[in-house]
């Protein structure tokens, strides 16, 4: 009988260490048989937000123990793994090089083939932890520190068809939250104080929205939201505020998925049309709803990862370790960690004073 591949994750690119250990399996879905992950809200929360120096002291301190506990978890020996694979970018350089030294210290031990993976490939292909998907799929990646419209057009191929020209719709979430006195991380929560409010309070600017194809603006909804709490006296002007930031989201991301949608069929004709959607903001719940709507109205099939798994996760890193093993693509011991990664290194960089659309 052959063995089914085992490979050992890691993920260490911002203030998440987890290790995450899956098993290749006959439907295509691999078996999670551990997915550590320990986050560091403790470390950050008085700053109110990531401070790099402490994160990667935070990953150096903790990475040993998650490794043991994944391994533990799963049971089977270290030795059974059959490659490991770690971040090796985009995110914080001080954070990335952490897991990537261990990941590469483990493989080197064990004489075991090491991968080094892009974390935004490993958001891309997370929904294939629990879907069957296949190529090509257009992907929506929103998260903290990026979003962006790509036609994923297999395992490494990738075509940018818009991105956001300033910031991500992640960080649109956690500074509002910020200006709202909610703590950090304090993105996620914004939902809940939603439910309380009023959509309707607040008219909210939507950036570049009827222009620049699907390519995201969130820098003057971030400004508006400042002016408007400038205003606020009580917890229900907050909760308003919320539900009109909330909504306002939801309507830039329809609009800006549909053109998206539009784009893809133009370059992917004859193909049965499947939207991923994964990141972190994947987890908002009402964005999914809005999202499937949709799906629906366009005859796109919805793909989303399971809530645990759109965050930043070691199972995820593990899934494209997976996927490249197969196809005997590994890496030297001396591969550099990237602080700057695109998945499509071919799209012209759009942010910044002077973007013309």
């Amino acid at each position: 009988m052959k063995k089914k591949i085992i490979i050992l994750g890691i993920e260490s690119s911002c203030d998440e260490t987890a290790v995450s250990i899956i098993q290749e399996n006959e439907n295509d879905k691999p078996l999670i048989l551990s997915n550590i992950i320990s986050s560091q809200i403790d470390v950050h929360k008085e700053f109110g937000g990531v401070v790099p120096e402490l994160a990667a002291r935070s990953h150096v301190e903790k990475i040993d123990l998650i490794a043991k506990k994944a391994i533990e978890e799963s049971n089977i020996k270290i030795e059974d793994i059959d490659a490991v694979a770690a971040t090796a970018g985009p995110g914080l350089i001080v954070c990335l090089s952490v897991g990537l030294s261990f990941g590469k210290t483990i493989a080197q031990s064990l004489k075991k083939p090491f991968i080094a993976v892009n974390h935004l490939e490993g958001h891309a292909l997370s929904p294939k932890l629990n879907s069957k998907i296949d190529y090509p799929y257009l992907l929506l990646l929103i998260s903290g520190g990026h979003s962006q419209f790509l036609s994923v057009e297999g395992l490494g191929k990738y075509k940018r068809l818009g991105t956001t020209i300033d910031d991500a719709v992640g960080e649109a979430f956690d500074k509002t939250a910020k200006l709202l006195g909610i703590e950090f991380p304090g993105g996620p929560r914004i939902e809940e104080y939603a439910k309380k409010g009023n959509p309707n309070k607040y008219e909210l600017p939507k950036p570049i929205i009827n222009k620049g194809g699907c390519n995201l603006s969130f820098a003057g909804l971030k400004t508006a939201v400042l002016r408007v709490t400038k205003q606020i006296k009580t917890d229900q002007e907050k909760y308003d505020l919320a539900a009109s930031f909330q909504k306002t989201v939801e309507e830039i991301l329809y609009k800006k998925s549909k053109v998206a949608f539009k784009e893809f069929k133009n370059i992917n004709r004859d193909r049965d049309n499947a939207f991923v959607v994964a990141g972190g903001v994947a987890a908002n719940k009402k964005i999914r709803e809005v999202l499937i709507k949709l799906c629906e109205e366009e005859n796109f099939k919805a793909i989303f990862p399971p809530i645990n798994l759109c965050g930043d996760n070691a199972a995820m890193i593990a899934m494209v370790g997976l996927e490249k093993y197969k196809k005997k693509q590994f890496d030297n011991l001396d591969h550099p960690a990237k602080p700057r990664w695109a998945l499509d290194e071919e799209a012209i960089f759009l942010k910044g004073a002077g973007v013309r659309l």
